[in-house]
């Protein structure tokens, strides 16, 4: 009988890579998600280079769920963009019990229930994202973005060992699609030890866990994010997968059975009474967590329940994040500085000793204006307690007026600005002190930074000591300025190289040509003229040439703009300096007209349920900037103007809030709300 021909040797290699990638898979399993490791570190490497000389002899036989894919791939030129099937929407945060409770009696009310279980998770602190799976493989992850869009970060994810490239099967059969939502983070003790390793180095170390789990998974450079310590937790199973489970506990144990890292410390709940028991639990046990959180989320547990409670524009009724109380440290004050903002405001900001907040070092803090400091009573040299509000912005509560000893210095802004030497001037019935002088280097440096911002004209790569730079050596007077710059001019500036002089150029190029009229007018800096009453003003008048022969009367006539608000736009564009600006920025040709799309936006605005109210929003809000509170005013058809007037509605009163605004609301009888009260109004309570 003849003898059987030998098997290829191609054949034998794929047979034996799809072995070593399971068992691979295995055991980072075993490893990373339930710490339970079955092999030595050495017999896992040798796995390992045995399968990469497989794929370096047999490239063609790389799969996309080869652990080679983790070591990360070559660098890109920008992040992609995904849109999420479903909006990957910010939950509503509840500060006190009170609160939840509320939350939980209308979920009963509205379920005809007498008891609604609840499923409680830790409220982790890092970055969202979302990862989508095709019969088993890994084919797309982004960032959660604006809640519709998010960024491509799949290569990036790939790098992080707790994230199967392949959903294990565990007995059962594998849904056709997945769609699974988790935070990125990084352990505490791995963020320590990787700052103490840059700072052996002499590199720049992390301000926290969050900023650097962030900053890694929006590499350009996936090998970057390949050697930083980046973990997950996964804690949604999104709608769009297929065989979803009935309730969210049930998801989670089927994430669970598929090989997706989720918290062991997720609770099923029976009632109201178990989800506050367990939340003070959680809190009690806090700080021996290996990672940061800085709250619990509870959600309701049957998804129909869920679907019957139904969602708000930016967060779901059927859950909420309740946020653990700020935390506070007492420190010492031992200086305190004036800083000039691009408006000319001098901010008085205080110098700390050291103290770490919540995982992060406080060094200084904002005072706010003279207003503020004298209400509070506050001197060099005063014992104070310092919080992090909503466990992110640090500001000073109190004095601790106990400990004061007699060589306490009461604080007095300067009369003259602490840059330029120009006179300081603070208007009657204001809280800000300005420096009149608008060629003061300080107002330039930040009304550049502001102009290349994110949220204005967009130019990567424009940072901090570059404007410093561009303005001490007398390269820009105004931000028209970016705009003659060449790569000869940036190559000959300190720690600039001439590739990333190019790269600048061309971002400065892509954002005369790219910026849309709302950009442009945030990006100029009009007081009062945040990003989204841009928008508006831009979808409203169309050309920068008829918002700027606007008259008063014709601002008043658009839904949002006050007599405070269209006086200060007016003033602006009446101003010489800001009138050569603009001719500048034409001769550039940086003149860009409204879209289509805008014109809708503010339209559909209009007509919202805060249509014919104004606001006005002080001090520091917990659940959005202030900014933020602006533009949900807005996009609610409401108007938000930056003082109290007689056509005042409501002073929305944050933390910390502005004493000239306070007397206002009391002259004229406008009613003063808190946060929740706002909340309320926006539909998110």
């Amino acid at each position: 009988m003849a003898r059987k021909p030998g098997t290829p040797i191609k054949a034998k290699a794929r047979r034996r890579a799809k072995e070593l990638r399971e068992e691979i898979a295995y055991h980072d399993h075993r490893y990373y998600v339930l710490d339970d490791p079955v092999i030595s570190d050495a017999e896992f490497d040798e796995l390992e280079r045995e399968l990469e000389a497989i794929e370096q002899r047999f490239p063609d036989l790389v799969t996309p769920d080869s652990p080679s894919h983790r070591v990360g791939g070559p660098p890109r030129e920008e992040l992609g963009t995904v849109r999420h099937e479903t909006p990957m929407r910010s939950l509503d945060s509840l500060q006190d019990e009170a609160d939840v409770r509320r939350f939980y009696d209308r979920c009963r009310r509205e379920l005809l229930r007498d008891a609604v279980p609840l499923v409680g998770e830790p409220k982790y602190d890092g970055l969202s994202v979302e990862l989508v799976y095709e019969s088993g493989v890994l084919q797309v992850a982004s960032t959660r973005g604006d809640g519709v869009v998010g960024e491509d970060v799949t290569e990036n994810i790939k790098t992080i060992r707790e994230v199967p490239l392949r959903l294990r099967r565990d007995g059962g059969r594998l849904p056709r699609r997945v769609i699974a939502r988790g935070e990125v983070y990084i352990a505490i003790r791995d963020f320590e030890q990787f700052n103490r390793r840059r700072e052996e180095a002499g590199e720049k170390t992390f301000a926290n866990p969050r900023n650097m789990a962030a900053g890694s998974l929006r590499q350009l450079d996936p090998r970057i994010t390949a050697a930083r310590p980046l973990r997950i937790f996964f804690w949604e199973l999104a709608p769009g997968s297929s065989a979803r489970p009935e309730t969210q506990w049930e998801c989670l144990q089927a994430m669970r059975s598929m090989g997706l890292r989720v918290n062991e410390r997720a609770t099923a709940l029976a009632d109201l009474d178990a989800a506050i028991a367990w939340f003070s639990e959680i809190g009690a046990g806090r700080d021996a967590l290996p990672y940061e959180i800085d709250g619990c989320v509870f959600k309701v547990d049957a998804l129909a329940d869920q679907a019957a409670l139904g969602v708000k524009s930016a967060s779901p009724r059927w859950a909420v994040a309740w946020k653990f109380a700020p935390r506070q440290r007492t420190t010492r004050i031992v200086a305190i500085e004036a800083q000039v903002g691009r408006t000319g405001a001098l901010t008085p900001v205080a110098a700390l000793e050291p103290v770490q907040i919540g995982g992060v070092t406080v060094a200084n803090v904002s005072l706010h204006n003279q207003d503020e400091v004298d209400r509070k009573d506050i001197r060099i040299g005063d014992w104070v307690l310092v919080e992090r509000a909503g466990d992110v912005i640090p500001h000073v509560v109190q004095v601790i007026a106990d400990r004061r000893t007699g060589m306490e210095r009461r604080y007095r802004l300067p009369d003259r600005c602490p840059v330029c030497g120009g006179e300081a001037v603070k208007p009657p019935g204001e809280a800000i002190t300005r420096c009149v002088n608008t060629s003061c280097p300080a107002q330039v440096k930040e009304r550049i930074r502001h102009f290349g911002s994110r949220g204005a004209m967009d130019i990567d790569g424009l940072g901090d000591k570059l404007v410093d730079q561009l303005v001490e050596r007398g390269l820009m007077r105004d931000v028209a300025g970016l705009y003659d710059l060449t790569v000869e001019q940036l190559v000959a500036l300190e720690r600039l190289a001439e590739k990333s002089a190019q790269n600048l150029v061309a971002a400065i190029e892509a954002s005369r040509r790219e910026v849309t009229l709302g950009r442009l007018l945030h990006a100029l800096g009009i007081p009062g003229v945040g990003r989204a009453l841009a928008t508006e003003l831009a979808a409203h008048f169309g050309s920068l040439d008829a918002l700027e022969a606007a008259s008063e009367e014709t601002l008043l006539e658009m839904p949002g703009i006050g007599p405070t608000l269209a006086t200060s736009i007016r003033a602006w564009f009446a101003d010489e300096h800001n009138q050569e600006l603009l001719r500048k920025l034409r001769e550039r040709g940086v003149a860009p007209e409204a879209d289509a799309s805008a014109r809708a936006g503010a339209a559909a605005a209009s007509a919202g349920p805060l249509a014919g109210q104004t606001f006005v929003v002080t001090g520091t809000l917990e659940s959005m900037s202030r900014e933020q509170a602006e533009e949900a005013i807005r996009a609610l058809g409401g108007r938000a103007t930056g003082n109290v007037s007689k056509t005042t509605d409501y002073l929305v009163a944050g933390a910390a809030p502005g004493a000239s605004k306070v007397r206002g609301a009391e002259k004229h009888g406008t009613k003063v709300i808190e946060e929740k009260d706002f909340l309320a109004l926006l539909g998110r309570m």
